[in-house]
């Protein structure tokens, strides 16, 4: 008996995306990937299978290549490489580290051309992992993902426990194991189409947002301390699939749908601001303030002496908001060595929607890259 290797496919009939995929690339240029192997090396394991989902003709379809034996690798690489070279965009998880190093590398082994290497590429781990700790995932396995936007899947088994049921399947080519084998892949297959949703968290940070509406807050703490705060109400570029608050940088930020709200405390003291060349400066300590020295020639010696970094400065009390880079300048600090920035919340800022656009993506990336 020749035993060949398989192919299957499966039309996910009226499965509707839930994320707009094609601001990447034309949906019938973009192709999903998915292998499973029996073990992480691939010097000395066996790729077994190779899924793909693709768009064809009003439908999202599944295939998958399928190695009845380890001998029929070779097969399975030039069937993969030969359909893959019809797209021009490729889409996995995690592929990055695993997926496509496995598959350089076994068709290295087999002399076979690697044809993906001009194809870009979208790794949603990647992309989603950064945002782990905002989401207040303990992980970013793809079944968390899709525990996290509330996915079922019928498979229950990892890659891992799946090597000995291929081994099984190779001596007995029971179809049931077979079965098994295929149903974990097409879920994963299927689970990456159904996650794309969470990309919309990677475009709250990385897409432009617009601040619809901005207005100060006055309110008395739990000590009955006065406070001042800034809320930005927020139209984001894709809908939150699922509602998120976070605080952090003491912000606090709720998001759903494409609505969110993001507080941000505004200061109110005296900072400062250090002049960048302090060699031309004196300092004045009675006045606790630099001059230039065009000006400062005019004050008594005995009142002035060589400005240094530490006190090139002028003070300004006012309202502030903090930056943890430099987005709007001039920018003020507490003390010289401080790394708390700020910028001061003048008349013609508070008129500046786009500004405070771009500065509600400003404090929502410094939220999720807190250490």
């Amino acid at each position: 008996m020749i035993i060949t290797m398989k192919v299957e496919e499966i039309i996910l009939g009226n499965f509707k995306l839930e994320y707009p995929l094609e601001r990447l690339a034309p949906l019938d240029q973009i192709l999903f990937l998915d292998i499973e192997t029996t073990g992480f090396l691939s010097s000395g394991s066996t790729l077994y299978l190779i899924g793909c989902a693709f768009y064809s003709e009003g439908n999202w379809i599944i295939r998958q290549w399928f190695a009845q034996t380890p001998d029929e690798e070779p097969e399975l690489l030039h069937a993969f490489f030969s359909f893959a070279q019809n797209y021009s965009y490729l889409i996995h998880y995690n592929g990055n580290t695993f997926d496509l190093p496995f598959l350089r590398n076994k068709a290295g082994q087999h002399g076979i051309e690697c044809s993906f290497g001009q194809m870009e590429g979208l790794d949603i781990y990647r992309r989603i992992s950064p945002y782990k700790n905002f989401l207040k995932l303990p992980d970013c396995k793809l079944k968390t993902v899709e525990q996290f936007l509330g996915l079922q899947r019928e498979d229950g088994y990892t890659g891992g426990e799946l090597i000995q049921v291929y081994r099984d399947y190779t001596a007995s080519h029971d179809y049931n194991l077979y079965h098994t084998l295929l149903l974990h892949n097409s879920d994963d297959m299927k689970g990456m189409l159904e996650i794309l949703p969470i990309l919309s968290y990677y475009d709250l940070f990385n897409c432009s947002m617009k601040a619809r509406k901005v207005q100060a807050n006055y309110y008395n703490d739990i000590h009955g301390v006065p406070r001042k705060e800034l809320i930005l109400q927020l139209v984001f570029t894709s809908p939150l699939p699922v509602p998120v608050s976070f605080m952090g940088r003491g912000c606090h930020f709720k998001g759903e749908g494409h609505e969110g709200t993001l507080i941000v405390p505004i200061y109110e003291e005296e900072l400062k601001y250090f002049y960048a060349n302090h060699k031309n400066y004196y300092y004045l300590p009675t006045e606790d303030m630099a001059l230039h020295k065009s000006i400062a020639t005019f004050v008594d010696k005995e009142y002035r002496q060589q400005a240094t970094a530490a006190n090139c400065y002028t003070r300004k009390l006012s309202l502030y908001l903090p930056q943890w880079q430099v987005l709007v300048e001039p920018f003020f600090k507490r003390e010289y060595k401080s790394k708390d920035l700020f910028f001061e919340l003048t008349d013609d800022i508070k008129k500046d929607r786009e500004l405070f656009s771009n500065y509600a993506s400003h404090v929502l990336n410094a939220m999720a890259m807190q250490d």
